[in-house]
């Protein structure tokens, strides 16, 4: 760690906990926000978040608030740990509270588009701070490994921000995590969201219990779609078979903790519909409100992507999900490649 930063998390979810955690203790001044003044007390009493992420005690130089005023104060960068349908909401809080003439760095933790726009959290971030700057932290990162120490990496991705994202590499990087940094701004955001679609196929799969070969074959031909995919909406090829593509498509299609694909497997073994199962969570399953919009993006754009359509059946249509391995089974014959 080459320098201290003060740094601000927004969102007191697993992640957005997690990574303050972790920031922390890599020497950051850290101030974590909660929406609620009530929450903020707890975690400042208890220094745990027993709600989302039990067990693990946040550092003596973690501060948690729910004055976004206070949180941002004297912080260049801020970590926006909200799920991508919070976000929104959070960033018209910090438009409508903060004028302090400060150009920061806003970097997503989410890894969801909106259901009704399509955006990415980047464009919705920059949408609201159109001077600021914006930028997007993604790859396999299982909030309880990341709060424990255990070692990952990941990929920063930012438009021109000067030495802020330099700074937040360095500063973050250390035995627990690496952070590697990209201009492909839209890939890393597309991958982390992709993904998570995914993992609920992997999910049905494994639910189904079909099997290796055909989890394998799965998870191949899902990263040939995300490729196809991505690439139509204008990232860069390479950038998927990185940590925020296909290394997260991998921690998260295999991982017990990941909610995506426990949320397949469950709706490939129960009887209640995927609206059912998304209310009765607490916690975020981003996949679902994304499969809707990619689906709705790559049908405008004309974009071949035959297991998304298949997850979106089978969340939006009722579709069963060995029904929909028929479909996919079934398509006409082809090469692999061309």
């Amino acid at each position: 760690m080459s320098e201290s930063l003060t740094v601000a998390v927004c969102g007191t979810g697993a992640w957005g906990t997690a990574m303050a955690i972790y920031l922390a203790k890599a020497g950051c001044d850290t101030r974590l926000i909660a929406r609620r003044a009530e929450l903020a007390t707890q975690l400042n009493e208890y220094r745990e978040n027993k709600d989302y992420l039990a067990g693990y005690l946040l550092p003596e130089n973690l501060v948690a608030t729910d004055s976004i005023v206070e949180g941002l104060a004297g912080a260049e960068i801020v970590f926006m740990g909200a799920p991508s349908y919070a976000l929104r909401g959070w960033m018209e809080r910090i438009e409508a509270e903060v004028d302090d003439g400060v150009k920061r760095l806003y970097i997503s933790l989410a890894k969801g588009l909106d259901q009704e726009t399509g955006q990415t959290p980047c464009e919705i971030m920059k949408e609201a701070r159109p001077h600021d700057f914006v930028a997007c932290l993604s790859g396999p990162t299982f909030a309880a490994e990341v709060a424990e120490g255990k070692p990952t990496a990941m990929t920063l991705a930012a438009e021109e921000c000067g030495d802020l994202a330099e700074r937040i590499q360095c500063a973050a990087s250390g035995p627990g995590m690496r952070i590697y940094l990209s201009d492909d701004l839209k890939g890393v955001e597309l991958g982390g969201c992709l993904k998570n679609v995914y993992a609920i196929a992997s999910g049905c799969c494994q639910g189904l219990e079909l099997g290796d070969n055909a989890l394998a074959a799965l998870l191949t031909r899902s990263l040939t779609e995300m490729v196809r995919v991505g690439q139509s909406l204008g990232a860069k090829v390479e950038t998927f078979y990185g940590l925020s593509g296909f290394g997260d498509m991998v921690a998260t299609c295999h991982g017990d903790w990941s909610r995506n694909r426990t949320f397949g497997e469950e709706i490939a073994k129960s009887d209640r519909t995927a609206a059912e199962i998304v209310a009765s969570q607490k916690t975020a399953v981003e996949g679902y409100r994304t499969a809707k919009a990619f689906f709705n993006e790559c049908a405008a754009k004309g974009i071949d992507a035959p297991i998304l359509r298949q997850v979106y059946r089978i969340l939006y249509e009722g579709k069963r999900p060995i029904e929909a391995l028929t479909t996919l089974m079934s398509r006409d014959l082809k090469k692999e490649w061309g």
